[in-house]
């Protein structure tokens, strides 16, 4: 069993990842989604909490072997990115969405110094813009931004564009096309529901679950 399909399979397991294409969700954007993405229920079962880290810390040492830092997303990121630092012995900080509205203000907290070679962990990629931000926000405080890391992207080809667009390296444990090979393979969708995930992934902004 290939990582990325063992990390698909525990995210199943628990019930972090949902697939409902008879009645969709709605995600905060407005879009129609036929399945839903949770990775904070992970952080409730330690077997499986243990084992994502790890694989965290597998592709953080394999693909960045010289990142100075991690910084977690706040606030899906801030829990992964905490583990995997104690882990590989890194310094640690983490980016809020917007600076704090009281006391120093700070929108980057932790101890950094400009130059530092950083790693972003994210929980979720969907059109990256969010997590992207994060990436503004650390370069604007002279932080070199040499990846990010998550635990699962829908693979959106917007996604992928606007890693190109901002040079961004990054890297998920696992994605929707073996998350839905798997559920196939263990008969939890139908072919024709499978037809209809994959068309999501298409269109995923004008998708309303109506053929």
């Amino acid at each position: 069993m290939t990582n990325e399909k063992a990390v698909a399979e525990k995210l199943l397991q628990i019930n972090a990842i949902k697939l409902s294409p008879q009645e969709p969700f709605t995600w905060a954007s407005g879009w129609k989604s036929p399945i839903y993405c949770d990775n904070r229920k992970v952080l409730s079962f330690p077997y499986i909490r243990d084992f994502i880290k790890s694989e965290l810390c597998s592709v953080l040492f394999e693909k960045f072997p010289d990142a100075d830092m991690l910084a977690g997303v706040a606030t899906a990121g801030i829990a992964w990115g905490a583990m995997a630092a104690d882990q590989l012995k890194l310094p640690y900080i983490y980016v809020r969405p917007k600076p704090k509205e009281h006391g120093l203000g700070n929108q980057i907290e932790g101890f950094y110094e400009p130059g530092a070679r950083v790693v972003v962990i994210e929980d979720l990629i969907s059109t990256g813009k969010s997590s992207l931000q994060v990436c503004d926000v650390l370069k604007a405080a002279g932080i070199e931004v040499i990846g990010m890391v998550s635990i699962f992207t829908y693979g959106f080809t917007q996604a992928d564009q606007n890693f190109r667009d901002a040079d961004v390296v990054y890297h998920s444990l696992t994605n929707y096309e073996t998350l839905i090979s798997l559920a196939m393979e263990k008969g939890m969708i139908a072919p024709e529901q499978e037809k209809t995930l994959l068309k999501w992934r298409e269109d995923p902004a004008n998708w309303s679950g109506k053929e």
